[in-house]
Formats: structure tokens, C-alpha cells, sequence
């Protein structure tokens, strides 16, 4: 399979290395000092991008995507302003579109087990809720879009809630996110249900950026020769 990287950095190389590993042919890598080739994509010369760039690039990068029924992969965060209308152009193309805030398939087993467990502690008004989550430095939106699906997930499943906060108090209807940029960190999230006698505390703790390659590249794998809107639910079968 040839896949296009849109977004060269720290995550397109680990990308790169996988794809390649798993036998496919990288047919381009587009970062900041190359945007025009982006232009030269079509499907006479790739079968599938994979577009892990910056919050900044990604609108533009999937504009042109959809627009010409390139099969495509994101996993930018922070432009999710445009998502529904990145959407409606990948259906109007008859084109395919994967999204996923995080590729991981750990984290997104982490995913359910958080959506369960706010259906669970639901009846329990004593217990409060608060999420936390660690990056590395260079991480430039906050909170991460992980840190945005675990939230959904609890707003989804406690009755109270029906919104989220960054760095800030939270009214009784907000979930709060505390969210931290430290070193090299690849990603940390807990999430905690705290009372006056005890607390449950969830945790996924990524030890590298390989598991979200990974999983990035099996998208890929899996969206070939499909048309339409996907996530990690339709990969993953939940």
C-alpha cells in the first residue's frame, strides 16, 4: 500500500518506520517546508494518507483530501471546529475519512472501560469526578483530544454533567481536565471519582509514541478501498 505522510515530526518518523516495517511504500512525506507538495497527491500515486500535522494545518490538508477522494487518516488534534464539515465533503466526494483523538489500542480500550465506569458510579452523587493529563513539552493544544473523549465519555454517562473545563474550577455541571506539559512525556491520563471516604481512580500511561503509530497504520490498513465517515469503534468492533 503507498501511503502519504501529511506532517513529518516526531510521530510522522515513528509512522514512517511502522508503515515500512509492515511492508508498505511511503509515496510522500509533506511537513512545513514542503507544503506545495501536497498538490502532487492523487490517487494514481497513493492509496491512503496519513495526516498527523499540526492544529494549524490540518483543516487545509483534509480540505484538499476530501476534495479529491484520497482516502485519509487524521490524528491531529485541535481543529475539531471543522470536523463536521470535513465530514460532509468526504461523503459528498464519495470519499473515506478515519478520525480518532488517540490511535492507541490501549487507549481506546481505556476509552470504554471510562464510559463504564461513570455509568456505574451514575447513582452515586457523593463521588466527584475530575481528569488529569501529562505531555511532553512540545504538545501544543491542551487539553489533548484524548483528554476531550474521556470527558465526553463521562458527560455522556453522569447525568449531572454537561460540559468540560481546562484549568479552572469546575461548576457542578462541568467536568474539570487538568492538563500538564512536562518533558518528554508520550501521554498520561487519569481520570478520578473521589468522596469523603474513598477513591476510584483510572489510568492509561503510554510508555512511547509507538502504540499510537501502530495503531495509525492498521487504520490506514483497514480504511483502504472503503468509502465513508470511521473511527476507532468501526476498527475496533465496539
Amino acid at each position: 500500500m503507498r501511503i502519504a505522510l501529511l506532517g513529518y515530526g516526531k510521530m510522522g518518523k515513528v509512522i514512517e518506520q511502522i508503515a515500512l516495517q509492515r511492508g508498505h511504500e511511503i509515496s510522500a512525506k509533506i511537513d512545513i517546508n514542503n507544503r506545495t507538495g501536497l498538490l502532487s497527491l492523487n490517487s494514481d500515486n497513493t492509496d491512503v494518507v496519513i495526516e498527523f500535522s499540526s492544529p494549524e494545518s490540518a483543516y487545509g490538508n483534509l480540505k484538499y483530501c476530501m476534495e479529491f477522494g484520497l482516502p485519509t487518516v487524521c490524528g491531529t488534534t485541535g481543529w475539531l471546529q471543522h470536523k463536521t464539515e470535513i465530514e460532509k465533503l468526504c461523503l459528498e466526494n464519495k470519499a473515506a475519512f478515519f478520525y480518532a483523538s488517540n490511535y492507541s489500542i490501549g487507549v481506546n480500550l481505556f476509552f470504554e472501560l471510562n464510559k463504564k465506569l461513570a455509568q456505574l458510579i451514575n447513582p452515586y452523587k457523593e463521588y466527584k469526578v475530575s481528569s488529569n493529563e501529562i505531555h511532553h513539552t512540545e504538545k501544543k493544544d491542551a487539553p489533548s483530544g484524548t483528554a476531550i473523549t474521556l470527558a465526553e465519555g463521562i458527560i455522556e454517562n453522569l447525568t449531572e454533567k454537561s460540559k468540560w473545563v481546562n484549568n479552572q474550577i469546575a461548576a457542578e455541571s462541568e467536568v474539570p481536565i487538568w492538563s500538564s506539559r512536562e518533558g518528554k512525556v508520550p501521554g498520561t491520563h487519569t481520570v478520578k471519582y473521589i468522596s469523603e471516604v474513598d477513591q476510584i481512580e483510572i489510568s492509561h500511561i503510554a510508555h512511547s509514541r509507538n502504540g499510537f503509530a501502530l495503531g495509525a497504520v492498521i487504520a490506514a490498513e483497514w480504511l483502504n478501498g472503503k468509502k465513508g465517515v470511521f473511527g476507532m469503534k468501526d476498527l475496533m468492533g465496539f
